[in-house]
């Protein structure tokens, strides 16, 4: 080989591997998916939503830090349930998005991308410093994913608060191949439970978070018109208590009652007791037990159970 030759070589080997198509260079990682960042919630009365969520259930009210309007109520530092208003009035279905806390919005959206995931040109940045992305699941339902930015300081009611912990969000599901495949097989998500009434029915599929013990519900069992209310009870997000019978005395220390004659407080057929309450809306706010007190219904449970949150 001449002296040509020798010098040539190097740029047409570095040409040769900048060629090479993405699948083979080394491919990259998922970065952790840690949990539910927050729900965001359409509104038509934001004022009597507020009521809601600080008197009743005793969640701090901070401004929203996104582009558009709204108002969050802090369940902890980090989550939260947000309220903008509808893009439209009458909107049956009143959930905008589902967001999961990542340790690298960047990199996960890069990591999508190279999934064949439709993803938006950059992260945006919050007011808190925060960095989210948004993209959409198979069947058209907006997901977000947030690095979290400075924590919110711990208000001085913090203490009425009913819950401290968000520990999943579920939402109207109809094919659930495709839904695992975006969560199980691109997000890393795994099965914790699933079960139906009766239990020859899978009609609730949870999928827990690969980095932790929130998860998503894939609620599975509503028809092709579900009304407005069948969407609110689907489409919901569940605080975890410790007991749900404590709950129940905190909320009417709140000023909540109870339906006369009926007992709130119901065991799941996975094992875990619940309280449900409804806000303004009719967005379903399922109260569940962080531990099942018997034996789940269908399944096994396959994955960490949720604690209540220790940072405030």
């Amino acid at each position: 080989m001449n002296r040509a030759s020798l010098l040539l070589f190097p740029a047409l080997a570095l040409v040769s591997l900048l060629q090479q198509p993405a699948s083979a260079q080394t491919p990259l990682a998922r970065p952790a998916i840690t949990g539910i960042s927050h729900v965001t919630l359409f509104a038509d009365d934001i004022a009597r939503s507020r009521q809601f969520y600080t008197a009743t259930l005793g969640w701090s009210a901070v401004p929203a830090q996104g582009t558009h309007p709204g108002i969050r109520f802090y369940a902890n530092h980090a989550q939260y349930v947000e309220l903008v208003s509808p893009p439209s009035p009458g909107l049956a279905n009143r959930l905008d998005s589902v967001a999961f806390l990542t340790a690298d919005a960047e990199g996960l959206r890069r990591y999508l991308a190279t999934q064949a995931v439709q993803v938006p040109a950059a992260v945006s940045i919050e007011k808190d410093g925060s960095r989210t992305f948004q993209v959409r699941d198979p069947e058209g339902n907006k997901v977000a994913f947030v690095q979290a930015g400075r924590p919110l300081r711990q208000p001085a009611n913090a203490s009425h608060s009913v819950s401290n912990h968000i520990m999943h969000a579920g939402y109207e599901v109809h094919n659930r191949a495709a839904l695992d495949h975006f969560y199980k097989d691109i997000l890393g998500f795994h099965l914790y439970w699933q079960g139906g009434n009766p239990s020859t029915r899978v009609d609730w599929v949870m999928m827990q978070v690969p980095n932790g013990s929130d998860w998503i519900e894939y609620m599975l069992y509503l028809g092709d018109h579900p009304t407005r209310a069948a969407l609110g009870s689907a489409n919901h997000l569940a605080p975890g208590v410790t007991s749900v019978a404590a709950l129940q005395k905190q909320l009417e220390q709140h000023g909540w009652t109870p339906t006369p004659g009926s007992n709130p407080q119901v065991l799941g057929v996975d094992g875990k007791m619940q309280l449900d309450l409804t806000d303004p809306d009719g967005t379903r706010v399922e109260f569940m037990e962080f531990k099942p007190v018997k034996e789940a219904c269908c399944s096994p449970y396959t994955g960490q159970q949720p604690e209540p949150t220790s940072a405030w």
